[in-house]
C-alpha cells in the first residue's frame, strides 16, 4: 500500500452545497488536509491546487493546462457522472486517476425530473400558472393541447436513466422510441421500446427527450438543421447537458414555430460555470420554454451520495487503494 504523506491535501475546486462537512469528515478522517475554493476558470484551479494531491470538482474545468501544472496531483474526482470538464487523456498520460459517480446516484431523480418537464411542457402548466397569477382565468390560454395517449416519445440515448424515463412514460399511453448507436437493437426491444434511427427519432417523435452524454460528437446535436426537421407540434426536453442543444437555434425554432415547446434543465452557457452570469438569454423571453437550473439530479439523498463517493474515491487513491469508479486506465500512461 502506498504511504500517505501527512501533508497530502485534497482540494475541493468548487462546490455549491453550502458546506463541506461530508467531505471534511472523510478526508480529514483519513489523515489528509482539506482545501476549498470556488474556481471558475482553469487558471484559478491551477492557483488553488498547487499543493493538492487530489482534486474534487463540480463544475470547474481541469483541462490539460491544469493537469500539467498540478504536479502533485494523483487523483481527480468528479462530483457527478459526466467527465467532459476533465481532460481525461492528459490525466492518463500524467498518471492521474480520474473517477466519477455511476449513474445510479441520481438516476431516479433525473428520470422524475425529465417526466415532470415533459408533462409540464405538453400540458402548458407554466403558461397556465403565469397567466392565472396575472388574473387570466381561461382554459384557452394553453391551446392547442393534444392528448398524450397514442403519441410518440423519443429518447436520444438509452442508458440507465433513459430506461427509467421510458418505464415512467409508458404509463401515459405513449409509444416509446429510442436511438442509441452504441446498443444492439435487441437490447432496446427487450424493454418494449422501439429502436429507431436518429433521422426517424427527430422527424417522427412528438416529444424528444435528450439523455445523451456531452461529447464532441453530441455538441450542438440540436442545431438549426435538426430542429427544422422536427414536427411543428413537437416538444424538446433536455435533461442532459446544455451544449447538446444550440440555444440560438432553439430560440429561433420556438419563436418562429418550427417546434411547439421546449423544457431544459441546463443552458448552453452553463451558468454555474460562470462567476458573473446574467439572466439575459433570449430563451427566457419566450412563453413556450421551461428552464430549470441544472437541478434534475437534485434530492437531499442524491447530493449526500455523490459527495460521499467523490471524497471517498480521492481518499482511496491517495491511500493506495484502487478506485471503485475509475474513468481511465492508468496502465495506458504515467506522469513523466
Amino acid at each position: 500500500m502506498t504511504r500517505t504523506e501527512s501533508s497530502d491535501a485534497v482540494l475541493i475546486a468548487d462546490y455549491d452545497f453550502g458546506d463541506v462537512d461530508i467531505e471534511r469528515a472523510i478526508v480529514e478522517g483519513a489523515g489528509l488536509r482539506l482545501l476549498t475554493a470556488q474556481c471558475k476558470s482553469e487558471d484559478e484551479v491551477i492557483e488553488a491546487g498547487r499543493e493538492a494531491a487530489g482534486v474534487l470538482t463540480q463544475y470547474a474545468r481541469v483541462g490539460s493546462r491544469a493537469v500539467e501544472a498540478l504536479t502533485r496531483c494523483r487523483v481527480i474526482a468528479r462530483y457527478g457522472t459526466g467527465v467532459d470538464i476533465v481532460d481525461v487523456g492528459a490525466a492518463t498520460r500524467h498518471g492521474i486517476q480520474v473517477t466519477n459517480a455511476p449513474n445510479e446516484w441520481c438516476a431516479e431523480e433525473v428520470a422524475d425530473h425529465a417526466v415532470a418537464l415533459w408533462l409540464a411542457a405538453a400540458r402548458r402548466i407554466c403558461r397556465y400558472d403565469r397567466a392565472t397569477r396575472q388574473g387570466e382565468w381561461r382554459w384557452q390560454t394553453g391551446e392547442p393541447i393534444h392528448r398524450l395517449s397514442g403519441q410518440v416519445l423519443g429518447l436520444l440515448s438509452f442508458g440507465a436513466i433513459a430506461r427509467l424515463i421510458a418505464a415512467r412514460a409508458k404509463a401515459f399511453g405513449v409509444e416509446v422510441w429510442a436511438h442509441d448507436p452504441f446498443l444492439d437493437e435487441s437490447e432496446i426491444r427487450a424493454c418494449q421500446v422501439r429502436p429507431v434511427s436518429f433521422d426517424d427519432l427527430v422527424e417522427g417523435a412528438d416529444h424528444v427527450v435528450v439523455q445523451a452524454p456531452l461529447t464532441p460528437q453530441t455538441h450542438h446535436t440540436f442545431d438549426r438543421a435538426t430542429l427544422r426537421r422536427m414536427k411543428p407540434t413537437a416538444v424538446l426536453v433536455n435533461t442532459a447537458r446544455g451544449p447538446i442543444v444550440e440555444d440560438a437555434a432553439l430560440q429561433e425554432a420556438l419563436a418562429e414555430g418550427w417546434i411547439a415547446g421546449a423544457a431544459l434543465d441546463d443552458l448552453e452557457e452553463e451558468p454555474a460555470k460562470q462567476r458573473e452570469w446574467r439572466a439575459d438569454n433570449p430563451l427566457f423571453a419566450l412563453p413556450n420554454v421551461i428552464v430549470t437550473p441544472h437541478a434534475a439530479y437534485y434530492s437531499e439523498e442524491s447530493l449526500r451520495i455523490v459527495r460521499t463517493i467523490a471524497a471517498e474515491e480521492a481518499v482511496r487513491v491517495l491511500t493506495g487503494r484502487p478506485a471503485r469508479f475509475p474513468v481511465n486506465d492508468l496502465t495506458a500512461g504515467s506522469r513523466p
